[in-house]
Parts: structure tokens; sequence; C-alpha cells
């Protein structure tokens, strides 16, 4: 399906997410995304890893290229945005198109509206209608904040832009997914600045190929330094190489 590599017998199962982010809004800069950030910690935490994140504008043709892109890479994809009752809400007939299915109103959205609307005494009209237009195949994904669903099809789920409506389909979605093995990190504080470490920590990225060694530089008003994040999904490899990178700090500190 994607570029995952499982090893179920001795090693880690690593299974792998990117996110499209839909949305002229976004790109303009008029609202803030608050979804990457979130989607990124709920995955780690579950042990996927979110791997690539694009941006598109509310344009058919770059939706669908991003999805088609995307999803014989990783085991699944996210998108959030454009499944309102707007006319620039095309997320649905985007993703319809990128499968080469058709789509029209699911009785089970459309029973979901308006079982939800009727009691409200609010019309069900034909924008509100829009939001139960789900491509054919899909399943839906529910939406406890305000009922619109999102949906799944294939390996990829389709959920809406507003955080806490987001918030709430990764929770039904999260259960159904496939996760791997957690990445474990330790973070080492170093109060050197990268260049004088950057040569002794590539050799030891070397030496533990399995771990990955992330640098990131810091002034704290005193002191310019660096924090280095060494993350590995065997405790054993976080360990040795974690204690790597003190050895290496301490004789530098040294000299």
């Amino acid at each position: 399906m994607a570029d995952d590599m499982r090893d179920t017998t001795s090693g880690p199962t690593i299974v792998t997410a990117a996110m499209v982010v839909i949305g002229d809004e976004i790109l303009s800069g008029r609202t803030k995304d608050k979804n990457i950030g979130f989607v990124a910690d709920y995955l780690t935490a579950i042990g996927i890893d979110l791997k690539e994140v694009r941006i598109v504008p509310d344009e058919t043709d770059e939706i669908v290229a991003a999805i088609n892109a995307l999803r014989p890479r990783y085991t699944y994809v996210f998108t959030s945005g454009g499944i309102g009752p707007t006319h620039d809400d095309i997320t649905a007939d985007a993703v319809a198109a990128a499968f080469g299915v058709g789509i029209d109103h699911d009785p089970r959205a459309v029973k979901i509206l308006s079982d939800y609307y009727a009691p409200r005494g609010v019309e069900f009209n034909e924008a509100r209608m829009r939001m139960a237009r789900i491509p054919f195949g899909a399943d839906l994904v529910e939406n406890k904040v305000s009922k619109a669903p999102g949906f799944h099809i294939g390996n990829v789920f389709v959920m809406a832009g507003v955080p806490s409506v987001l918030q709430a389909m990764m929770d039904e979605i999260v259960p159904t997914l496939t996760t791997g093995t957690k990445m474990l990190s330790e973070t080492v504080r170093v109060e050197l600045p990268e260049g004088i470490i950057a040569s002794g920590l590539g050799k030891i990225q070397q030496q533990f190929p399995e771990s990955m060694i992330g640098s990131y530089p810091f002034h704290d008003g005193k002191i310019y330094g660096t924090n280095l994040v060494v993350r590995a999904r065997d405790a054993g490899i976080l360990v040795a190489a974690a204690d790597a990178v003190r050895a290496m700090v301490a004789l530098l500190s040294a000299e």
C-alpha cells in the first residue's frame, strides 16, 4: 500500500502518514492553522510517523494531485478543511475525483443531519445538504460536535477544518488505525554551539543508523547552546546513542 516498513518478526513496525490541509484562507494567512500540530502530536503518541504535510488551495486539481501523490506513499492520508456548506467546500468532490468514483447525497449522512436539525427548528436547506454529499464507497466518520460527518475511503480520512470538530473526528478515527512501534526520545542539553559539535554528531549518527539525532540551537540570553534530541524505537539503541552524545560533549567541553 505504501512505503511503510514492517517486520513483525523482530524489528519495529513503522506506520506512516501524510496530511493535506485544504483552504485558501490558510494560504492567505486569514486563518492560522491549528490542526497540523494537533495531528502530529496525536499520531506520534500512538506510534504513527507524520512524514509530510501539504497545504493546497480550494482548487479541485490541486487537491486531487496532492491526494493521489500521497496515498500510494504512506499508510494513511488525513485531510482537513473544505467539507462545509459553502460553494468553495469542494473537498468531497475532489476526493471522489481522486478515487475515480461518483458522489451524491448519502442516505446515512442525510439522516444524521436531518435528525440533528429538525428538533432545533433549523431548515435543512440546500446548502446544509451539501454536507451530506459523500463519495460512493466511503464510510462515514462520526462528528460528535456539529454532526456533519467526515468520511473515509481507501487509506484517506477526510475531516473538517474547524479544530474542535477535527479533534473529535480524530478521536473516532484513531481506534480504527494500525499503529506502529512508538518513537522514544531523549534530550541532551549542550552548552556548546552547533559548529563545534557537528562533526562528532555526524559520526555518532553513522555509528547508530537506527537512531535519529536532531540538533536545535538556543540562546537563553547568556549562553549559546544546542539541544540534541536523540530518537529511536529501540530503548537500547536510544540509551547507547544518547550516552555516546554525552561522552562526545564531555570530551569537547574538557578541551
